[in-house]
C-alpha cells in the first residue's frame, strides 16, 4: 500500500490539553494506583486484567450484596470466562437505589425530546420512582426473575422506565429497534421465549406516523409465549396510529397499570452472572445471533468507557443518536447512570424539520458529549457552517462517534466547525458483543483525522496478518488477545456459533471482524469490515479507503465500495456514489471517480465500474450495509435485512446507472 493514501501519511491534528488531563477521571484513577504514564496504564491493564477489573469496580463503585470470591475464572478457558465468581449484586441497586440518599437524587437522569418538540426530564429520584411503579406492574403479571421482556418503542422516557423495570425484578431485557417488521420481530422473541412486550401505538419520524402496536400484533400472531402487552400512548388519540386493535385478554394501557403502583419496589438479589439482556446483531446468513450480557459485565464496561475514554463526569449530559434495539442505547443507559451522569433521548432525527436540529439539541439541552455518525455529518456538510454557528455549543467538550469509519474531510468538518479545531473527537468502535469500545480517542493522546487513539484500558488489542503475526503500517485484522468484563457470556442458545464467529479462526484469540491499521505515529484506523474486504490483484483494502477519495469529489455527499467476483477467480472494485442535490449524473464524472482512484490506489485498484444512486441502504444508527449493496448488484439473495432503516434503499441499488 502506497504510504501517502488514507490512512497513512496524515499530519496529527489535535494535541492532548494539559490542564484536562490532570482534571480527568482517568488521572485520578491512575494517580490512585500510582501510575506515571497512560501508556504503563494500557500494560498494566492488560498485563493483570484481575487487578484492573477489580480497581474499575471500586472506581465505579459498584456495590454488592454479597462480596465476589474472585473477579475473574478463567478455568473453562478465555471464550467462557466467568466474572464476579459469588457475588449477589442487581446492577440497577448501582444505577438508581445506591443514589437516593444522596444528592444525586435531585439530579437529572433524563432528559427527552420529540420531535415535536414535547419536553420531559426525570431527576434520580423520579426515576426511581416510575421504575419502581413498573416493576410492581411487571409483579402483577406474573413476570419475575429469568422472564424474557421486548422492548419495542421509540426513544421515550417509558423506554428507559421499562428497561430498568425488568432488570429490577430479574429479568431479562430484549431490546428491539423501533423500525423492525414483523418478522424481524417475531425471530427474537421467539428466541428467546418472550413473556411480555413493552410497545407505543406509533411514533413520529419526519413529521409522519409511523404504527408500531399494529405491526407488533401482526407479529404476535407467530409468537406464542407472549402473555401480556403494555402499551404507551406516544401519539395522541385520533392520529393514524393511534387507532389500534386491542386484545382485552394481552393488552394493557401503560397510563392505566403503572401510574396508580406503589412507588416503593424492592430490587431482586440477583447473582452478578445473571442474564440481564439478550441483544441481537444480524448476521449475513441464518438468523440474528442473540448476545448475552449479565449484570456484571455489559453494564460495567459501558460505564468505564464513559468514565475512562470520554472523561464522563458527574453531572455531564451525554447525547448518543442510537436506537435502544442497538446496542449504544443500553450502553447510554447504564454508562450515564453509574457515573451519576444525564442520559438524553431524543425521538426524531438530527435533520428534521431543519438541518440545524442536532445542534439545536446540544445548545438547548448543554449536551457535554455529543454521539453522531459519520453518514449524518456527510449529509449535513453541503449546508456549510452557519446551521452550527448559529447555536451556542461552548458546553460540549467532545463528539464521539460509532457506526461507520470517518473519512479526513468529514472529521475535520466536525473537528473545525464544531469543536473548534480545540476539542478531541472521541471515535469509538467496538459492538455489541463488546458491550462498548475496543479502541477510542481519549483525552491523553494525539489525534489524526478519522483515527484513534488506540485500545480502551483493559483492552488487549492488536492488529494481525493473516496468520496470526503482528503488523504495523499495513492492513490486518482487528484481535483481542484477552477476555474483558464486557464480553458477550455467549450467544444465547448457540455458543457454538459464538466460538466459530470470533474464537476458531486463531487459537486463544477474539477475530472482531473489523479491518484496522496502526501507522507510524501510533494511531488506530478502523478500515471497514473485513466481510467487506476488498481483494484485487493480489492487493487488500478497506472499502474505505476507496470511498474516502470518492468523496473527496465536491459533488459526491456519499459513497459506497464492494469487491465482485470476476471470472477469473479475483475481484473487482464497483463503487456507488450518492450525488449532491442538482448535480446531474455524467460519463465525465464517472471517468474522473475512477481516474483518481487509479492514481491515489494504483491502476490495478481501479473500479470496474461507477454507478450512481439516490441512496444508500443503512442500519437505523446510520451505518452502511454493504453486504445488501453486494447483494443487490449481484442479484443475489439479501439475507437478513431487519435492520435496514429503509427497504427502499435497496431498490434505489438496483436502479444505480
Amino acid at each position: 500500500m502506497s504510504t501517502n493514501t488514507f490512512p497513512f501519511g496524515q499530519e496529527i491534528a489535535w494535541q492532548p490539553n494539559a490542564e484536562w488531563i490532570a482534571q480527568s477521571n482517568l488521572q485520578r484513577f491512575m494517580d490512585l494506583h500510582g501510575i506515571e504514564s497512560y501508556d504503563a496504564l494500557l500494560t498494566r491493564s492488560v498485563a493483570d486484567i484481575g487487578w484492573f477489573w477489580d480497581a474499575v469496580m471500586k472506581d465505579l463503585d459498584i456495590r454488592f450484596a454479597q462480596p465476589y470470591s474472585q473477579i475473574v475464572d478463567l478455568s473453562a478457558g478465555a471464550p467462557f470466562a466467568r466474572w464476579c465468581v459469588d457475588g449477589q449484586m442487581n446492577i440497577v441497586h448501582n444505577c438508581l437505589d445506591k443514589w437516593q440518599s444522596t444528592p444525586t437524587a435531585a439530579e437529572p437522569a433524563l432528559i427527552w425530546e420529540g420531535e415535536e418538540g414535547r419536553r420531559a426530564t426525570l431527576s434520580y429520584a423520579e426515576l426511581n420512582r416510575a421504575v419502581c411503579r413498573c416493576a410492581n406492574a411487571l409483579r402483577s403479571l406474573g413476570i419475575g426473575p429469568g422472564d424474557a421482556v421486548g422492548l419495542y418503542m421509540p426513544m421515550i422516557p417509558e423506554l428507559a422506565v421499562a428497561f430498568l423495570a425488568v432488570i429490577k425484578v430479574g429479568g431479562i431485557v430484549l431490546p428491539l429497534f423501533s423500525g423492525y417488521g414483523r418478522s424481524a420481530i417475531i425471530s427474537r422473541l421467539n428466541d428467546a421465549d418472550a413473556k411480555a412486550v413493552f410497545t407505543a401505538n406509533g411514533f413520529l419520524r419526519r413529521g409522519r406516523t409511523v404504527a408500531m402496536k399494529a405491526t407488533l400484533d401482526r407479529a404476535l400472531a407467530d409468537v406464542h409465549s407472549v402473555r401480556h402487552v403494555v402499551v404507551c400512548e406516544r401519539l395522541p388519540a385520533g392520529s393514524d396510529a393511534s387507532r389500534i386493535d386491542w386484545n382485552q385478554q394481552r393488552d394493557h394501557w401503560w397510563h392505566e397499570l403503572i401510574p396508580q403502583q406503589s412507588s416503593q419496589a424492592e430490587t431482586e438479589p440477583t447473582p452478578a452472572e445473571t442474564p440481564l439482556m439478550i441483544i441481537y446483531t444480524s448476521g449475513t446468513t441464518g438468523l440474528p445471533k442473540g448476545a448475552l450480557h449479565t449484570h456484571c459485565g455489559f453494564p460495567v464496561k459501558a460505564a468505564q468507557d464513559m468514565r475512562h475514554a470520554m472523561d464522563l463526569k458527574p453531572g455531564e449530559r451525554m447525547y448518543w443518536m442510537t436506537d435502544m434495539g442497538w446496542m449504544m442505547g443500553p450502553w447510554l443507559v447504564f454508562g450515564t447512570l453509574l457515573n451519576g451522569a444525564t442520559m438524553f433521548f431524543f425521538d426524531g432525527v438530527g435533520d428534521f424539520p431543519e438541518v440545524d436540529r442536532v445542534w439545536e439539541l446540544c445548545a438547548r439541552h448543554s449536551i457535554t458529549h455529543l454521539g453522531l455518525s459519520p453518514m449524518l455529518v456527510r449529509s449535513l456538510m453541503p449546508h456549510g457552517s452557519d446551521p452550527v454557528k448559529r447555536h451556542d455549543l461552548s458546553a460540549l467538550r467532545a463528539v464521539g462517534s460509532t457506526g461507520s469509519p470517518w473519512g479526513p474531510a468529514s472529521w475535520r468538518w466536525v473537528f473545525e466547525n464544531v469543536l473548534e479545531s480545540r476539542k478531541p473527537i472521541l471515535n469509538y468502535t467496538g459492538g455489541t458483543e463488546i458491550s462498548g469500545g475496543i479502541l477510542a480517542g481519549n483525552f491523553f493522546k494525539p489525534l489524526k483525522p478519522a483515527g484513534f487513539g488506540g485500545p480502551i484500558p483493559g483492552m488487549d488489542a492488536d492488529v494481525v496478518d493473516d496468520a496470526g503475526n503482528p503488523v504495523r503500517g499495513q492492513v490486518g485484522d482487528l484481535i483481542i488477545r484477552q477476555p474483558w468484563i464486557g464480553m458477550t457470556r455467549g450467544f444465547w442458545g448457540d455458543n457454538e456459533r459464538y466460538l466459530e464467529t470470533y474464537w476458531n479462526r486463531f487459537d486463544g484469540l477474539w477475530v472482531h471482524g473489523d479491518f484496522c491499521a496502526i501507522d507510524e505515529d501510533g494511531i488506530w484506523y478502523i478500515l471497514g469490515r473485513s466481510d467487506d474486504t476488498i481483494k484485487v490483484a493480489g492487493k487488500r483494502l478497506g472499502p474505505t479507503e476507496v470511498e474516502t477519495l470518492v468523496n473527496r469529489h465536491p459533488d459526491v455527499t456519499e459513497s459506497a465500495a464492494v469487491a465482485v467476483p470476476t471470472s477469473l477467480e479475483d475481484n473487482d472494485i464497483v463503487v456507488f456514489a450518492v450525488l449532491r442535490p442538482g448535480i446531474v449524473a455524467s460519463e465525465s464524472l464517472r471517468t474522473a471517480l475512477q481516474d483518481t482512484i487509479s492514481l491515489e490506489l494504483g491502476r490495478p485498484l481501479r473500479p470496474k465500474e461507477v454507478r450512481f444512486c439516490a441512496a444508500l441502504p443503512k442500519t437505523r444508527n446510520a451505518k452502511v450495509m454493504r453486504r445488501l449493496i453486494r447483494a443487490a448488484y449481484l442479484g443475489e439473495d439479501p439475507g437478513d435485512t431487519s435492520a435496514l432503516e429503509d427497504p427502499s434503499t435497496l431498490l434505489a441499488i438496483q436502479k444505480a446507472a
